[in-house]
């Protein structure tokens, strides 16, 4: 019996920063350089370019998103639309919600 070949996986985003997943890795045993324990990822739909800015604890995860989304902001012109998370804590606060809401971006 044969398997089918694999075509590739549908993505969700048409466009650039159209759909933005993130992701929050950690803590770590094994300290980066720095003390850092903690990551977040955040890879765009469209293009699957991804980012990842390291943390020393959990709650610098909305200062990483502000970064990060000035920084998309410089390089391309373009807005994100929406933010997929796991909808840990640290994407749900009051504050990041409302800065979503601000901006116009979509939290999923």
């Amino acid at each position: 019996m044969t398997k089918k070949p694999y075509v590739g996986q549908n993505r969700l985003a048409n466009d650039l920063l159209d759909l933005i997943h993130s992701n929050v890795c950690g803590p770590f045993n094994t300290q980066a350089r720095g003390g850092f324990t903690y990551f977040i990822t955040f890879t765009d739909d469209g293009s699957l370019y991804g980012y990842v800015y390291l943390m020393k604890c959990k709650s610098e995860a909305f200062e990483k998103f502000k970064e990060f989304r000035l920084e998309v902001k410089n390089q391309t012109g373009s807005k994100i639309k929406a933010l997929r998370s796991d909808q840990g804590g640290e994407h749900l606060s009051g504050e990041f919600l409302n800065y979503l809401k601000e901006n116009g971006i979509l939290s999923q």
